[in-house]
């Protein structure tokens, strides 16, 4: 709703990673292994297929269909990486739409 009542011109794609970073970040605050997975199979495949980054699309499906991890802080460990790749194109998008180079 407040989007809708905002004059910007944020690029959806911006709107929409921005949503997934909240998503992640509280599933990870939470320590819930399962959301982070889902999120990252579904949700950052996606968006990063959209958004034509496709080595990021890769590897969040590497993270959930290679082999096992060899434990829950390793899987975690991975998931912040995931994050925060997920935070360098935000902010790279960021400089893109004020004209900045990244």
């Amino acid at each position: 709703m407040l989007h809708c009542n905002m004059n910007t011109s944020t690029d959806p794609l911006q709107l929409s990673l921005e949503d997934l970073l909240g998503d992640l970040q509280h599933a990870r605050r939470s320590d819930d292994m399962s959301r982070l997975a889902l999120l990252a199979y579904c949700e950052v495949r996606r968006w990063a297929r959209q958004a034509g980054e496709h080595a990021l699309a890769e590897r969040s499906t590497e993270l959930i269909t290679r082999s096992p991890h060899a434990s829950r802080e390793q899987f975690m460990a991975q998931m912040d990486v995931l994050i925060g790749q997920l935070e360098q194109v935000h902010t790279r998008l960021l400089a893109q739409g004020s004209g900045q180079s990244a």
